[in-house]
């Protein structure tokens, strides 16, 4: 199941579905209206039609491939439920710890308007929805960029980042691998490095290191 970020449709999960078909897997790209309501709503009102057509579809292992919020959302949706034959998650850059970008924009009308409930949800605060969350049992991979085309919201993060939430900041307590590509926020799920190791991780439950 492939699940977009914030302000995204599944036009942006595109690439990666075609390169995931190609590999052999059924894909269904999970469409939500991100910017509408909270993310707790978002999680129980999409995620388990998504879930069902793929108990229908398939017999073998289901697994996520996430963008930014959509890792959220999962985290949200496990937090009291356990399906057997789902497995392995990979998050593309989640705001795992929230984003600095969101604490710096979130009262601004502007944001709130263009990335609604979920967004004022996002922030790096201890009491943010995605602090709050406990560990899900799932395997989790992240993979998260530390190259930005925005160079102005790269300012408000500590560290590396990738343009809307820093490298550390997309960690996540009970991942079993963590991989940080030379990619931005935007576009990472685009990069076919990127896809081949989600599908390494799906497969195998790590990533591929470099061992040179």
């Amino acid at each position: 199941m492939l699940i977009h970020g914030l302000a995204r449709n599944t036009g942006s999960m595109f690439f990666i579905s075609r390169f995931l078909k190609q590999k052999n897997y059924w894909v269904v790209r999970v469409a939500y209206p991100s910017t509408d309501e909270s993310i707790e709503y978002l999680a129980e009102q999409y995620l388990p039609p998504a879930i069902k057509e793929c108990q229908k579809e398939t017999k073998g292992q289901i697994h996520f491939v996430t963008h930014s919020l959509g890792g959220i959302l999962v985290r949200q949706f496990f937090q009291d439920k356990s399906f057997p034959r789902i497995r392995r998650v990979v998050m593309l850059s989640p705001p795992n710890k929230g984003s600095e970008v969101s604490d710096f924009l979130k009262d601004s009308i502007l944001y709130r308007w263009l990335n609604g409930p979920a967004g004022q949800q996002l922030s790096t605060e201890s009491t943010s929805l995605p602090n709050q969350l406990k560990p899900i049992d799932l395997e989790v991979g992240v993979i998260t960029g530390n190259s930005s085309y925005e160079p102005w919201f790269s300012l408000l993060s500590e560290g590396e980042d990738d343009g809307k939430v820093s490298v550390e900041n997309a960690r996540l307590d009970e991942m079993v691998d963590f991989l940080v590509v030379p990619n931005n926020h935007t576009f990472i799920m685009n990069d076919s490095g990127v896809m081949k190791q989600v599908d390494q991780f799906l497969r195998n439950g790590h990533f591929e290191k470099d061992t040179e």
